[in-house]
C-alpha cells in the first residue's frame, strides 16, 4: 500500500489536462486519520482551481491534485485519535486544501463526521459540500426566518439543490431559479415557485428577504431585489470579471443597506454530524446528476462546465 491512485494536473487548462497518476499513500500524524475514499464530489471551485482562474489561490507549482470533499471508510487510526475506529463509514472535507479524488486521503478527526447510513456513498457525497453551504449562508449568514421570502439563484445545481431544501426546512416561501429543463426537479426538491432564468426577467420577481445567489454575475443587479432588511449571501462571484465581482462583495460589506454576505465553506464535524442528522431523518435528500468512474474525472469536468446540471456529479473510486 506504499502508492495510490490519484486525478493530478501538471498545468492549467481544459479538462483534458486531468489524469489519473501515482502518488504515496498518505502516511499520517498521531493525529490523523486515514480514510479509503469511495466517492467523491465534483465542485464548481475545483474547474476554476484546474482552469487557473486562481492562480493566487492555487499557486504554480505542479503537479496539482483535485477534490475537497469525500465519502469512504477509515482505514486507519492516529495513535493519540479517540472516537474513530477503523472501519468506520465518515464523510468529509480537506478544508483550505484540495486531493480527495485519490484512493487515500489523511485528514484531522475534527473534518469528518459518520456517513449518514441511509445513503450509498455516492449519494452522501452529493450533499455534502451543497448542504454544509447552505445551512451556513440561511441559518448562520442570512438568519432566515420562517415565512421570509427565499430567492435562489442556481436552483438546481450542487449548492441550489440544498438552498432549496434547507429554506424549505426553516420555513420560507422559496423561489428558485433554474434552466428550463431542471423546473419540474427543483420544485420537487420543495420549492414553491421554479423559474426559467433565461425567459424571467430579474425585475418580474419581486422583493425578497434572502437571496442566496450560487452564479456570481450581475449581482449588483440581484441585490435590488432586496426587499427593506434583505440579505445576500454570495456563494459565488463572477470569476470572468473577477475583480469587479469581489469588488462589489466588498462595496456592499462596507457600504451597503442590504449587504453582500459572503464566506468560504470551511465545516467541521458539528455541522457534518448535523447534515448526517438531516438526511437520516429525510429533511434533505440527495442530488446525484451522474456517477463517473475516476479514469473519466475529466469527462465529470466538462459535464458540470456544460452546464444543467440536476445536483451533482460524482466520481466514484475504486
Amino acid at each position: 500500500m506504499s502508492e495510490m491512485d490519484a486525478v493530478l494536473f501538471d498545468r492549467y487548462g481544459p479538462p483534458d489536462v486531468l489524469y489519473v497518476g501515482r502518488r504515496p499513500v498518505p502516511v499520517i500524524t498521531p493525529g490523523q486519520v486515514l480514510v479509503r475514499v469511495r466517492a467523491v464530489g465534483v465542485n464548481g471551485g475545483e474547474l476554476l482551481a484546474r482552469a487557473g482562474k486562481v492562480p493566487l489561490v492555487s499557486g504554480r507549482s505542479f503537479p496539482k491534485a483535485s477534490g475537497i470533499d469525500f465519502a469512504g471508510e477509515v482505514a486507519e487510526v492516529g495513535a493519540s485519535v479517540t472516537g474513530v475506529r477503523e472501519g468506520d463509514r465518515v464523510w468529509g472535507l480537506l478544508g483550505r486544501s484540495t486531493g480527495s479524488l485519490a484512493e487515500y486521503v489523511a485528514v484531522s478527526p475534527r473534518r469528518i463526521a459518520s456517513a449518514p447510513e441511509n445513503l450509498t456513498l455516492e449519494e452522501a457525497v452529493s450533499m455534502l459540500a451543497g448542504a454544509t453551504t447552505s445551512v451556513t449562508a440561511l441559518r448562520d449568514k442570512a438568519g432566515l426566518q420562517p415565512g421570509e421570502r427565499l430567492l435562489v439563484r442556481g436552483g438546481s445545481g450542487g449548492v441550489g439543490s440544498f438552498a432549496v431544501q434547507i429554506g424549505k426546512l426553516l420555513g420560507a416561501h422559496v423561489v428558485a431559479l433554474a434552466g428550463g429543463k431542471n423546473l419540474d426537479f427543483v420544485r420537487g426538491l420543495g420549492a414553491d415557485e421554479a423559474l426559467d432564468h433565461r425567459t424571467t426577467a430579474l425585475s418580474a420577481l419581486g422583493r425578497f428577504d434572502v437571496v442566496v445567489d450560487t452564479v456570481g454575475t450581475e449581482q449588483s443587479r440581484v441585490r435590488r431585489l432586496l426587499a427593506p432588511g434583505g440579505r445576500m449571501v454570495a456563494v459565488s462571484v463572477d470569476f470572468d470579471r473577477l475583480l469587479a465581482g469581489i469588488a462589489t462583495v466588498l462595496a456592499s460589506t462596507v457600504h451597503g443597506r442590504s449587504r453582500i454576505r459572503a464566506f468560504s465553506g470551511n465545516p467541521d464535524s458539528a455541522l457534518l454530524s448535523e447534515v448526517t442528522r438531516l438526511a437520516e431523518r429525510g429533511d434533505i435528500v440527495p442530488a446525484v446528476d451522474t456517477v463517473h468512474p475516476l479514469d473519466r474525472a475529466a469527462e465529470a469536468h466538462r459535464a458540470l462546465e456544460a452546464g444543467g446540471v440536476r445536483g451533482k456529479h460524482v466520481i466514484r473510486v475504486g
